[in-house]
């Protein structure tokens, strides 16, 4: 159950391949035709879809990942301009979505004897895959952007992984990582990667059980890598064939208007996503340039009559600010993305008022940072000079 597939072209690749010879991202095949809802396991969190899934839990904290709740928001019906549904991910062990796709790649490590893992992030992934990492014993490398801030310095820094602030384009350092997990022998579980893409489809596999028989109308969630966005893809096309549910969804996806590359080629009417330069936004998390996914996520918001939608930093704060305000929940700025995207959408006439909407925060918004005497210094280097400094362990 880990060969790889394209959803593009259809050709097939054995791990550790991430990508395919026509250049778009590969994903796990899947037989999800034996499984309806009297198949999931009475395991905790996203475990509970193991006939779906290739690995079982590893235990510790990976058991905690997924099992989030969907709340029915009625208060925000009027802003959404919609029926709204909130997937709260920041109920996972490290606050975001991301704990699904690092406990399935954990677990992957176990199974195949390495001790140690490794991921690119600015700042949730490299937390979710440390704290993993920790509890299954392993080794962690986390490669970050040089510009990170130092607050999520501190908050990564506190599981104990071998932490490098790296200089140079951040799309050429996720490129480089992967080519030199193969040659070091560390699996790199990067944003799009195919297991922790298997991961992060457990996401769209509770949102549509919580509304069997039936899905919701849409599914709303922000898009930065377009990892996420695929898992929540691959989970509805399983589901599809399965015949556990007789319909998709429509998938919308958020991005942040100073850096939206998905948005602007879908609006182009363009087949694949081209990098953009990108500038400042306050959802600095969704802020990618040049997406590694991005074409991916195109082909679904497509393929579900969705859509791709940019927002700017105003309707971010306003949609942040009615979540606190009358949801009681603190999200990122990134996570808001996708309340602001939902009522953007209603107001064009895309949504209705008697819409189930799902959508998806993908992270919460207050984490606590050590005190200032125990932060942690992070050695910088450049992105050249990674394959030395990482053969040196």
């Amino acid at each position: 159950m880990t060969e790889r597939i394209c959803y593009a072209c259809g050709e097939r690749a054995a791990a550790p391949a991430t990508r395919c010879d026509c250049g778009e991202p590969l994903w796990l095949d899947t037989d999800p035709h034996d499984f309806d809802w009297n198949a999931v396991a009475d395991d905790p969190g996203m475990w509970r879809y193991a006939e779906l899934l290739p690995f079982d839990s590893p235990g510790g904290v990976a058991d905690a990942a997924g099992g989030t709740p969907l709340l029915r928001l009625s208060r925000l019906d009027e802003f959404a301009g919609v029926r709204l549904h909130l997937k709260d991910e920041g109920s996972n062990p490290t606050g975001s979505f991301k704990d699904r796709g690092s406990a399935l790649g954990v677990a992957a490590a176990l199974e195949s004897g390495v001790n140690i893992v490794g991921t690119v992030s600015h700042g949730n992934m490299a937390m979710s895959t440390a704290a993993n990492a920790a509890s299954a014993g392993l080794d962690c490398v986390v490669l970050v952007p040089d510009d990170i801030p130092e607050s999520r310095i501190d908050l990564i820094s506190q599981y104990g992984p071998r932490l490098l602030r790296v200089s140079g384009d951040y799309a050429a350092l996720y490129d480089r990582s992967l080519e030199l997990g193969v040659e070091l022998e560390i699996p790199f579980y990067n944003s799009d990667v195919p297991l922790r893409v298997e991961g992060q489809k457990t996401t769209a596999l509770e949102i549509c059980e919580a509304f069997a028989p039936g899905v919701p109308d849409a599914i709303v969630l922000p898009v930065s890598s377009g990892g996420h966005a695929s898992g929540v893809w691959k989970a509805l096309r399983e589901l599809k064939t399965a015949g556990t549910i007789d319909q998709l969804p429509r998938l919308y996806f958020a991005q942040a208007a100073a850096c939206a590359p998905i948005a602007e080629a879908f609006d182009a009417g363009d087949d694949a996503v081209s990098p953009v330069e990108g500038g400042e936004t306050i959802a600095y998390s969704i802020a990618n340039r040049d997406p590694p996914s991005g074409t991916r996520a195109l082909t679904a918001a497509r393929e579900t009559d969705g859509g791709v939608v940019a927002v700017d930093d105003d309707e971010i704060r306003a949609a942040r600010g009615a979540i606190a305000e009358s949801g009681g929940l603190s999200v990122e700025s990134a996570s808001a993305t996708s309340l602001a995207a939902i009522r953007r959408l209603a107001v064009d006439g895309e949504l209705g008022e008697e819409d189930d909407v799902v959508a998806v925060a993908t992270g919460r918004g207050v984490s606590e940072s050590p005190p200032s005497s125990e932060r942690a210094t992070v050695d910088r280097v450049d992105i050249d000079e990674l394959g030395e400094r990482l053969g040196s362990r």
